[in-house]
């Protein structure tokens, strides 16, 4: 990684330009490969399809923030590895779920919602929490390997719950979908994990590079620019679900990788080493986090409707708007 980094300090800042954007592009290829196999081999083990929506194919939209920031932590950038993962969600539901809403006709799936996005906002805000308690009762604001711990064994009990829910559904695989053999599928998850990790290498070292020579701190890179970058397996999943005339899989997707953002991004990051929280996660990425997110809980709560409205969407939108321009000016 030093020699990745020495090199990285010698290209001029047009080719760390092209190269973020040539990682950007490897990762969400990769990401899209290790779902197509993760997909594959989920029907061939013959589980349903909310459990396939819900975790594997959620899992798979956040392979790349949980490489990023697992990496970023190994490498001693917590305001990346933390930037990236609260940075994400406000992306999910703020920019994608909301331009959805705004352009499309997304339906309120209260069963879904009513369970999964519960956890949405609990592990968020208890991310929140603890980061407050750290604030007041230790010498500095970190987020030890204690969190990193908690937040994992709390996704253990998500997707275990997950698997429970999606049994009282009763959904059934087609069969005319399932494979003859699990190896191809195997072999789609490792080459996609493989893209994942090299890309997520060189993308941290150059957006960290990149935040030095523009003066712009590395939390405020990760939150906007590689946050976005990152999030794109979820935005292209979500054009495809609205495509095909699903938006309901966008909608459990969504929320199922801001789940797993927290718990799962964040969890692992901090279990890789210990992360220090920047002093403007208190005073913005946090708040906007929680806005969007209980924002997004009380449109759900509007029962007459069973449609989310425009304006709901517009609203997400320009939160997420107005939080890059707070950031850039």
């Amino acid at each position: 990684m030093e020699f990745s980094l020495e090199f990285i300090r010698t290209l001029a800042t047009g080719y760390l330009l092209f190269i973020v954007i040539i990682s950007i592009f490897v990762l969400t290829k990769g990401a899209d490969i290790a779902i197509d196999g993760a997909v594959a081999l989920a029907r061939t083990l013959k589980l349903s399809p909310m459990l396939i929506g819900a975790t594997v194919v959620s899992i798979g939209t956040t392979l790349p923030e949980a490489f990023v920031s697992v990496v970023a932590a190994w490498s001693k950038n917590p305001g990346l590895a933390l930037g990236n993962g609260v940075g994400s969600i406000i992306v999910d539901t703020g920019l994608i779920l909301g331009a959805s809403c705004l352009f499309f006709k997304v339906p309120i799936e209260r069963y879904i919602l009513n369970r999964t996005g519960w956890i949405q906002v609990f592990s968020a805000t208890l991310l929140v929490m603890i980061s407050l308690g750290v604030r007041f009762f230790c010498p500095q604001p970190i987020l030890g390997r204690w969190v990193g711990v908690l937040f994992l064994s709390l996704l253990i009990g998500y997707l275990y719950l997950t698997y429970l829910w999606s049994k009282n559904l009763g959904f059934i695989t087609p069969e005319n979908v399932v494979l003859n053999s699990p190896i191809k599928g195997i072999i789609q998850v490792f080459i996609g994990l493989f893209l994942v990790i090299l890309s997520s290498k060189l993308l941290v070292v150059t957006a960290s590079e990149l935040a030095l020579r523009f003066g712009v701190p590395e939390d405020v890179i990760a939150a906007t620019m590689v946050a976005f970058g990152t999030s794109l397996p979820e935005l292209t999943t979500a054009i495809f679900a609205i495509k095909k005339g699903h938006p309901e899989i966008m909608i459990g997707n969504i929320v199922g990788a801001d789940v797993l953002n927290c718990l799962f991004v964040i969890g692992a990051s901090a279990l890789a080493s210990p992360l220090r929280v920047p002093e403007n996660f208190y005073s913005l990425h946090y708040p906007v986090m929680l806005l969007v997110l209980y924002s997004f809980r009380i449109f759900i709560s509007m029962k007459k409707h069973r449609f989310f409205s425009r304006w709901q969407g517009a609203y997400l939108v320009i939160i997420y708007l107005i939080y890059i321009f707070i950031q850039y000016h």
